[in-house]
């Protein structure tokens, strides 16, 4: 019978090229899924149609996960154990199916998303991260968290972030809706979290480096009320690197 099925889903997005598929390219996360969905069904029978994964926002290359979630319709005679159990089995090492569950026929993972939390990622120390270096944004020098939280206050609330957009040829809406920006530092790593309704390619990242050139005195805090009036990208700071953000969480 064919069931709608709810993922939670972790990933190092360090070698793919985002989560969505990509025609003639294998290396993407929702790809790699499907890949090994379309392989069980098959061995067992049931591959009726192109399996068809559906998530709840799209990372960008290089971009991590936590707690991304989707939800695919499958046709299969396994239980939710045995899915979860064959996915791991085959999938890649840095790619794992956290949890799986059969949910309401109506779920969609991406329309049904009420929230969502990211974290980015610094350090800026005289020891080396070896072995997190793929995970964090290696600083030069240490910016200042005070004045990076008093620029990020005029980013929360229901905006329009078209100058942190990173697609120039957005033709849809640019209004989002930010609830909690936090800054956290310890130990020399600078922690970045932004809890919202949505996102926009690029917009934490570019958010960040805009953050993090206030914080290094290259901007004022004050500026950051007018690049958002200017709904122009160029007035924004630069798109700080893909490795050091993670989807934490999507709320329903």
């Amino acid at each position: 019978m064919l069931e709608n099925y709810k993922l939670l889903i972790s990933y190092d997005g360090s070698r793919y090229l985002g989560w969505e598929r990509q025609p003639g390219i294998d290396r993407t996360i929702q790809g790699k899924i499907e890949a090994v969905l379309s392989r069980m069904l098959l061995a067992e029978g049931k591959l009726q149609q192109p399996v068809d994964l559906i998530g709840a926002g799209r990372t960008d290359a290089g971009v991590h996960a936590r707690g991304m979630c989707a939800n695919v319709f499958l046709d299969s005679k396994r239980s939710e154990g045995e899915i979860r159990a064959y996915l791991n089995r085959y999938l890649p090492d840095d790619i794992s199916v956290d949890a799986l569950s059969i949910c309401g026929k109506r779920f969609h993972a991406r329309y049904h998303a009420i929230g969502k939390l990211y974290r980015y990622s610094c350090y800026f120390g005289e020891k080396k991260p070896v072995f997190e270096r793929k995970y964090l944004l290696i600083l030069p020098e240490m910016p200042d968290v005070e004045r990076m939280r008093l620029a990020a206050e005029a980013l929360i609330g229901e905006k329009d972030y078209r100058s942190f957009c990173g697609n120039p040829r957005m033709k849809k809406s640019t209004l989002r809706r930010i609830d909690r920006i936090e800054i956290l530092e310890r130990k020399g790593c600078i922690r970045f979290y932004f809890h919202g309704n949505g996102f926009l390619q690029h917009q934490i990242r570019i958010m960040v480096g805009t953050l993090l050139e206030i914080g290094l005195g290259k901007r004022e805090p004050g500026d950051m009320e007018r690049i958002l009036l200017a709904k122009d990208r160029s007035q924004a700071g630069y798109t700080a690197e893909a490795g050091g953000l993670c989807l934490m969480r999507v709320e329903y």
